[in-house]
């Protein structure tokens, strides 16, 4: 009778596994429970921690503050999201279509800004926007402008989404090109032999190829831009009209640590996962009935 490997019993699975489980319990299902339950409840001089229910929850989506940082966010994103994910998928094409050693170096080059920690991106381009001594600023006098103040009211949102475009562009080209890596090149050839012109060729068999890469990418710029944080709380430092509740995170943030109100910060984590799902889930079943899939 021959003796069986280690890996054919039942429970050598239930070994490989357990570590990651336990990681996820411990690390991530512990955490949002507890977060969870601060959300119901609220503490006070007066009464100290008592249940409270979903009463944070009613007060967070009558918030007139964190009301103005989605709007603001939704806002951001609805002009950050295309031009970022629409200068990715033009890069993404373009290193498809050359050949040459650049396309190596390009990617590299596109790739840098992501390797760069968000911290010091941002403080990189506060110290370029500001109207002591970076170079932007002053750069239209040359051509007899008057001088451009970056951090205004009317060039703040712009300003932030340059950083964010700059950082992740790169990311999402990269995403795109590996999408398009896997597509046969017998389609290139076919359509080339029809007559197709270059744009054709990018407009009507690569760009369909892709959809999904580009779904997927927009679903994951959707959910990081709604978590908005690190680009506007280091830029508050340059720029005083970036209030506590200049984006929701930011908001719960300053609930949190600056007013010690952790149970109404969890309340705003959990509102803002909760929109989030549902956006995102939004824009996937869009997509799912436009390609007619089930």
């Amino acid at each position: 009778m021959t003796r069986r490997r280690l890996t054919d019993h039942p429970v050598a699975g239930i070994l490989f596994v357990l570590p990651f489980f336990l990681v996820v319990v411990v690390f991530l299902v512990v955490p949002l429970g507890y977060a969870f339950w601060l959300s119901l409840s609220s503490k006070s001089l007066a009464l100290g921690t008592r249940f409270t229910g979903f009463d944070n929850y009613v007060r967070a989506f009558t918030d007139p503050m964190l009301l103005d940082g989605f709007v603001r966010v939704v806002v951001f994103g609805a002009v950050q999201i295309p031009v970022m994910l629409g200068i990715a998928l033009v890069g993404a094409l373009a290193l498809d279509a050359i050949t040459t050693r650049f396309a190596v170096a390009f990617r590299l080059i596109a790739f840098m800004p992501y390797a760069v920690p968000a911290v010091l991106g941002a403080l990189m381009w506060g110290f370029l926007y500001s109207r002591t001594f970076g170079p932007f600023a002053d750069l239209p006098t040359v051509f007899g402008g008057a001088p451009v103040d970056f951090f205004s009211a009317g060039l703040l949102l712009a300003s932030l989404g340059n950083i964010v475009t700059w950082a992740w562009t790169g990311y999402n080209m990269i995403v795109l090109y590996s999408a398009l890596q896997g597509v046969p090149r017998e389609l290139y050839e076919a359509a080339l032999i029809d007559g197709a012109s270059q744009i054709q060729l990018a407009w009507r068999i690569k760009v369909p190829a892709i959809k999904q890469a580009i779904a997927l990418a927009t679903v994951f710029t959707v959910i990081g831009t709604m978590q908005f944080f690190v680009e506007p709380y280091v830029m508050s430092r340059f720029a005083p009209q970036i209030s506590a509740g200049y984006t929701p995170n930011l908001y719960a943030y300053n609930q949190a640590f600056a007013y010690s109100d952790f149970h109404y910060s969890a309340t705003i984590s959990f509102t803002l996962g909760f929109v989030v799902f549902v956006a995102a889930y939004a824009f996937v079943l869009v997509s799912r009935r436009r390609r007619g899939d089930s």
